[in-house]
């Protein structure tokens, strides 16, 4: 297999299944903070700019 072909295996390749791939980890992760039961880490992780390094948990 020459050196070549392996690139347009692997150009074809990222080009047909390399999208999809990228597409589905994208909604995955955007929708990740949505899931059921997320609302409080994702609560705890707004109010955390806000907490004091001196405040007790």
């Amino acid at each position: 297999m020459s050196l070549h072909s392996t690139y347009d295996m692997l150009r074809h390749l990222a080009d047909s299944w390399g999208l999809l791939v990228m597409a589905l980890v994208f909604l995955g992760l955007a929708a990740w903070p949505f899931r059921p039961g997320a609302s409080a880490n994702n609560e705890a992780a707004a109010q955390l700019i806000f907490k004091d390094e001196n405040d007790g948990e």
